[in-house]
């Protein structure tokens, strides 16, 4: 009787796994593929946001801390030192968004939508489909940021640390304590959100 129940309690699930067919799966894939520029201009917008918010903290420690003759080198090197940074983690981040979209995004867009509504969807008729895809923007957005961040923290947290470090040095601001010299806040990861 445990055995018919456990055959029972497999099959249950392999059916269950199997639901999606070979078809909708690639129709998820293809609005997956349709959606690489959006996703990857998510990957985009996190990994330069810590950058920004450095910039930004930098640009008005300089308008207190540096004199004016020389605000135009150190912002120029800061600039390069940004790029560099943006330079490597863009791409890291990038890639990582495209990894984790199936999962993220595409394991979404199997479950609450059909076939038929995913052959539409990617025809991008106006219809309800459309609305409910637009609906789901913003969730899916933030599940792949959350996995994101999740899946680069370790990677991107000693980058975000050394970029701080090269803004304070060039600032004049001491290593130990960056934003403690000068009452600006050195902005935080974007995994410490």
């Amino acid at each position: 009787m445990k055995k018919l129940f456990v055959v029972l309690l497999m099959s249950v699930a392999a059916s269950i796994g199997a639901q999606t067919s070979p078809a909708k799966k690639e129709l998820v894939a293809k609005v997956l593929q349709l959606q690489q520029p959006a996703i990857e201009g998510v990957a985009r917008a996190l990994a330069e946001q810590p950058a920004a918010l450095l910039m930004q903290s930098a640009g008005t420690v300089m308008q207190t801390r540096t004199p004016p003759d020389k605000r135009e080198a150190i912002a120029r090197e800061i600039q390069a030192d940004v790029k560099k940074y943006v330079d490597e983690a863009v791409p890291l981040v990038r890639d990582r968004a495209v990894k984790l979209a199936p999962v993220a995004i595409g394991t979404m867009l199997d479950e609450r939508f059909t076939e038929e509504e995913l052959v539409q969807l990617i025809a991008i008729i106006e219809s309800p489909v459309n609305r409910k895809f637009q609906q789901m923007g913003g969730e899916m957005q933030k599940n792949l940021q959350d996995r994101l961040v999740a899946e680069t923290k370790g990677l991107m947290e000693p980058k975000i640390k050394a970029l701080q470090l090269a803004v304070a040095g060039r600032l004049g601001i001491p290593v130990s304590a960056p934003a403690a010299s000068s009452g600006a806040r050195v902005p935080a990861s974007p995994a410490s959100k």
